[in-house]
């Protein structure tokens, strides 16, 4: 078994920073659906959103894709805009386009260079009209949308919703909310100077599967979740939706699967269109309460420095579960915005176990956590990232296929992000400690008057 080691890519620049410089935002959306003889439900999106402050430069992309990645993007976009880093946040969504109509849900599509070539052009307008921004994010529990769908049998062991027994039915629709889930919908808004919204981005853990096998394109309830975002702030802010850890959460509403694009059966959308309202009303109620500020000039207890905008790059090398020749080089990307909002942006389907766990450990902090899942941002993607426990229970994703990652990679990569957040706050020292301390006087004497 491969050591797990790290490289740093952009620790240096952290020290770069002063107290004045001014987060800059900028963002956009153009349609990536491409020529496809598929029919189209409704059109699939990129929506970017470009992070800039002092020689920190980011881009975010929301994409309606299964999974999507690229070396290309990352290139021309440092290149061309000066970007040095670029995340590409795939919704998941199981009815993506498709030439032939097979659902491969892995990176790679015949469509990669025109899908590339719109987010380039995306992340170009966004860069091309910065603004001065303020932000405020927060988090909010609602009753669940989703159910845990690996469900613990007669045997000891953990099957898939889609298979039925003698006591539970195939596709859960009694919608019995299975655990565990994470009931949180997180949100970010940025407004610009005149305090005028101009991004909602939000955050949740949820398969974006609810009309898979519809042959059609579709960005499934994401999608609705955004349009209906946009419509409540009168099209006048851009939507990003950004998956968390869902790799074993379904949706409670699901529409039946077509058995082929000759099928005479036809899609239920009505679901699809449910869930994505409901999240889209909790996420206008939650961005209505933020009063987004600009950047921080107090400091959290520890925190070296006030600069609005922190990044850190990191890497962990795994092996293969069962086929231990398998290489996975893991990017993992730690952010932190004006010291009260923290992002864990990871690649692959983390289960929800995961997220827990890290957002439980990070609520010490005082901060906003929000743990992007199905983001990369550079090396291997990991595919199905199970918890220890969940890959002892098996089912999909927990001990099915020959390309798992092995046992344990999911809570390595949760205690990396953890410790990065600390090196990013400053208070977790690269000395031994303890440095700074000023003691006072070990005893308090005072004269003692009968």
């Amino acid at each position: 078994m491969k050591k797990i080691f790290t490289f740093l890519i952009t620790i240096s620049a952290l020290t770069a920073h002063s107290q004045t410089d001014q987060l800059m935002a900028g963002t956009a959306k153009i349609n990536i659906t491409p020529p496809t003889k598929e029919p189209i439900h409704d059109s699939v999106y990129a929506r970017a959103l470009v992070l800039q402050s002092g020689n920190i430069k980011l881009a975010l992309v929301a994409v309606d894709l299964a999974v999507f990645t690229s070396e290309r993007i990352e290139r021309i976009c440092k290149e061309r805009y000066g970007i040095g880093q670029v995340l590409l946040c795939s919704s998941h969504n199981h009815s993506e386009p498709q030439p032939d109509g097979k659902r491969s849900f892995q990176p790679g599509n015949p469509f990669s260079a025109f899908y590339e070539d719109q987010i380039i052009r995306a992340i170009g307008e966004s860069q091309n009209h910065l603004w001065p921004a303020r932000i405020a994010a927060g988090r909010k529990t609602f009753p669940q949308l989703g159910f845990n769908r690996l469900i613990i049998r007669e045997d000891g062991h953990s099957r898939e919703s889609w298979f039925s027994d003698d006591q539970y039915t195939s596709e859960n629709p009694e919608r019995i909310p299975f655990g565990p889930v994470d009931p949180e919908v997180g949100v970010i808004r940025i407004d610009d100077e005149q305090g005028q919204p101009k991004v909602i981005l939000m955050n949740y853990a949820c398969h974006a599967d609810i009309v898979c096998f519809n042959y059609a394109v579709s960005a499934d309830y994401p999608g609705v979740a955004c349009r209906k975002v946009e419509e409540a702030f009168n099209n006048r802010v851009n939507c990003l939706f950004i998956q968390g850890a869902g790799g074993n959460i379904e949706s409670l509403q699901i529409s039946s699967r077509r058995k082929g694009p000759d099928d005479p059966f036809r899609t239920d959308y009505s679901p699809m269109e449910r869930t994505g309202e409901l999240l889209a009303f909790q996420t206008v109620k939650l961005a209505r309460s933020l009063s987004p500020a600009s950047a921080s000039t107090t400091p959290v207890t520890g925190a070296t420095t006030n600069a609005p905008l922190q990044l850190l790059d990191d890497s962990l090398h795994f092996n293969g579960r069962f086929n231990k020749k398998i290489d996975y080089s893991v990017h993992l990307s730690t952010i932190l915005i004006n010291n009260n909002i923290a992002i864990a942006a990871c690649p692959g389907e983390l289960f929800v176990q995961l997220g827990l766990e890290w957002k439980k450990k990070m609520e010490l902090a005082e901060v906003t956590p929000l743990l992007f899942g199905y983001t990369w941002s550079g090396g291997s993607w990991p595919g199905y990232v199970a918890d220890v426990r969940s890959a002892a229970l098996g089912g999909y994703g927990a001990d099915q296929g020959g390309n798992l990652i092995e046992v344990g990679a999911g809570e390595a990569i949760i205690t990396r992000q953890l410790s990065n957040f600390y090196r990013l706050n400053g208070l977790m020292r690269d000395k031994p400690g303890p440095v700074g301390f000023k003691g006072g006087a070990q005893w308090i004497i005072k004269p003692f008057k009968p």
